[in-house]
């Protein structure tokens, strides 16, 4: 993609809505108590939440809590016409990471997509470093939705007895690499190494692990073995490698470009090497099943709004770079190089298709992890809402290949 117009300094284009609403950005530092108002309400399957405070549990060890900033949103005053697409809910929380592979959900809350689909209803957002955080604090009631990697979603599904979460879409494929220091040519090369990736039981600490095993390198959760794994925060991964102290990591985009371009590592292994037709599924959105029981119009707007940003950044590729760069400046409070964004873009497909069918593959490799167990992991998909509105748009309903509705 290249970056034949510049975007405006708003970050918007002539042809986009204008929006006049304040943007409002509230900082939550793990361990702080958030304001009254930002009290996360009681709803879904699990109700216990006394801060905003994210820390992880995936059932297997004790991990990094990760802070997170929180971003509200106000929906402009002129889209009165929207309100009823999210009936009377008053605030909607969403969860979304400051990655390339989140581009959907960047790019459309800082273009105002989702606040003018969501109407009358506010958008709060709140962004992670990885999956299994957004799990819990979506779990805990802190949030109502999230985008993330579909392993932390399979994991809370079976540990909930699928009463947690429903997958409502995908939003990214691909764009997902082992990146290692020059001197590493093979796997053979890793034994005795350190490598990070974003989070114990996330969906990049997944595939390392099972990429490893399945190359007879032996790796316990708690690390150790032939490999060491650390679970790491990505722009801590990023200066350890560049100090010496890290020999790789499995990172989704753009932090596996920053290492390339940055700190000079190479590709030892491109995730969708390691798939049928170079198809896997790195960020899809799930909704707290409760809430989406209780406010399906307000999800369908959300997917409206991911559907518009995803069709607006087709037909806008010349201003991509500068749209994602916006949206990554207003989530993670810093911009990349167009070199950076170009490789991870170009390593990237935005799509509403969680691709349904490899989620028994998912499951599995979460078995073999240590992350999950052995379950049935039928009715993980709700997909009715996202292929209405496909339908009304006159493009292909999305399948979810036996394991829910669709």
């Amino acid at each position: 993609m290249s970056q034949d117009s510049e975007l405006p300094k708003s970050g918007k284009s002539a042809s986009e809505p204008a929006h006049d609403e304040e943007i409002k950005t509230t900082k939550i530092v793990a361990g702080q108590k958030p304001p009254k108002s930002q009290k996360p309400k009681k709803r879904g399957f699990f109700t216990k939440s006394r801060t905003l405070e994210v820390s992880v549990a995936v059932g297997i060890a004790a991990v990094i809590a990760i802070g997170a900033a929180s971003v509200t949103i106000a929906a402009n005053a002129n889209n009165a016409n929207n309100s009823q697409q999210a009936d009377d809910l008053k605030e909607l929380r969403l969860g979304y990471f400051g990655n390339v592979t989140h581009a959907l959900p960047v790019v459309g809350v800082q273009q105002g997509f989702y606040a003018k689909e969501l109407g009358k209803t506010a958008l709060k957002t709140q962004i992670f470093n990885a999956g299994p955080a957004a799990i819990e604090a979506l779990n805990a009631g802190a949030i109502d939705a999230a985008y993330l990697g579909p392993s932390p979603a399979i994991n809370s599904f079976v540990k909930s007895q699928g009463q947690s979460i429903s997958i409502v879409a995908g939003a990214a494929s691909g764009g997902a690499q082992l990146v290692v220091r020059p001197s590493i040519n093979k796997v053979a090369d890793l034994k005795g190494k350190v490598l990070a990736t974003p989070q114990l039981g996330g969906t990049q600490d997944v595939a390392l692990r099972n990429y490893l095993a399945d190359n007879g390198l032996k790796v316990a959760t708690n690390g150790g073995n032939d490999v060491t794994i650390n679970p790491t925060e990505n722009a801590q991964t990023l200066k350890l490698f560049q100090d010496g102290k890290l020999d790789g990591a499995w990172l989704p985009e753009p932090w596996a470009s920053r290492l390339v371009l940055e700190a000079g590592a190479k590709v030892l292994v491109d995730e969708k090497d390691l798939w049928k037709d170079g198809q896997f599924p790195t960020t899809i959105l799930i909704v707290n099943k409760t809430f989406l029981k209780d406010h399906p119009d307000a999800i369908k707007s959300l997917l409206k709004a991911q559907l518009e940003t995803q069709d607006w950044l087709s037909q806008h590729k010349d201003q991509a770079i500068s749209a994602v760069n916006a949206g990554l400046v207003q989530a993670a409070g810093k911009g990349l190089s167009d070199d950076v964004l170009k490789r991870a873009l170009d390593n990237l497909t935005l799509t509403d298709d969680p691709l349904a069918s490899t989620y028994k593959t998912l499951l599995d490799n979460g078995v073999k992890a240590g992350v999950t167990k052995e379950s049935d992991i039928n009715g993980i998909f709700d997909l009715r809402l996202l292929n209405e509105i496909l339908k009304e748009q006159g493009k292909p309903v999305i399948s979810a290949d036996g394991l829910g509705e669709s």
